[in-house]
């Protein structure tokens, strides 16, 4: 066994042990969770109505726009629950995870995180998969490759939900997939018709996902989704839910500036990640060959740009 995975596995040991005797409690201050949905199963079709939801609500997130964007350059910086890093320590990575800059290729399918906290920098490629493969993901731990694999999982599944929660349904768009409407919810202040997708390939390393989308019913705009985490070994069986808000229009897309995390199972609204857009730039010029490795380089490099009239984002 590596070094790498020992400590891994370790970590994961230790996090249980102090993890349990707090579920409980855990659990009674979250409150009952409510039933979980029945999963869409691979022999079913796309209800019509369903596909007419998703279409309106990736037009009012700016699909056409979308269409004609060729690279996309952002900044994130955030905070993790107080229990959050025991309950998934490969996830959390907190020593490598407070402030992120993002690469990404939309027609290629590229993802790449130059993520940096206290103990460095930590830059990951993320190839999305195609038809029913689940891709690939490269991790550099200040500049060194790692192959603990629950971190190069885990890493994946990161860098896919991140595409999600900032993209909604643009980041469903022309991926398999079959949807059906799920009743209501309320998020906030906000009344939202529930969309069930399945979807294939997964997030992460997933060969499925199954995901509810709650959408706006006078906006048409998504303001939560819920994901399992089945991407992962080490949080497979988990559930997450992501409010998003704060949305602002750039170049025609309606972006979320603000980002909210709770846990769903096992422990019911556990915090797990707050965190906000720090910038954002369409369109540099770059290529797959300037994120490719443990750093950016060429018009890859550099912080992506504050939006704009956007107080909240300092850089």
């Amino acid at each position: 066994m590596s070094r790498d995975i020992a400590d891994s596995s370790r970590r994961r040991i230790l996090a249980t042990a102090a993890l349990a005797p707090l579920l409980p409690a855990l659990g009674a201050l979250g409150g009952c969770a409510s039933a979980p949905l029945s999963p869409i199963q691979a022999k079913e079709t796309t209800d019509p109505a369903a596909l007419a939801l998703f279409n309106d609500c990736a037009a009012a997130h700016g699909l056409n726009a979308w269409r004609r964007v060729k690279d996309l350059n952002v900044g994130y910086r955030g905070e993790w629950g107080v229990l959050a890093n025991r309950v998934q320590p490969e996830r959390t990575d907190i020593r490598f995870r407070s402030n992120l800059q993002e690469r990404l290729l939309p027609a290629e399918g590229l993802i790449a995180q130059a993520h940096t906290g206290p103990a460095g920098q930590k830059q990951v490629l993320r190839r999305l998969g195609q038809g029913v493969t689940t891709g690939s993901v490269e991790v550099w731990y200040n500049g060194r490759p790692t192959t603990d694999e629950p971190l190069r999982q885990t890493s994946a599944m990161v860098a896919d939900t991140q595409r999600l929660c900032l993209l909604g349904p643009l980041a469903l768009v022309d991926r398999p997939q079959v949807m059906k409407l799920a009743g209501l919810e309320q998020v906030g202040d906000h009344a939202c018709e529930r969309l069930m997708v399945r979807m294939v390939p997964g997030l992460g390393l997933s060969p499925v996902e199954q995901l509810v989308l709650c959408i706006d019913r006078r906006t048409r705009l998504m303001r939560r989704v819920r994901f399992t985490m089945d991407g992962a070994a080490v949080t497979r069986g988990a559930m997450v839910e992501v409010d998003v808000s704060e949305f602002q229009n750039f170049q025609g897309i309606e972006w979320p500036t603000r980002f909210e995390e709770r846990m769903r199972r096992p422990v019911p609204r556990l915090p797990m990640h707050d965190w906000q857009l720090t910038g954002l730039d369409l369109n540099r010029g770059w290529s797959a060959a300037d994120i490719g490795g443990t750093q950016f380089a060429g018009l890859a490099q550099g912080a992506a740009r504050p939006l704009p009239g956007s107080p909240t984002l300092t850089g």
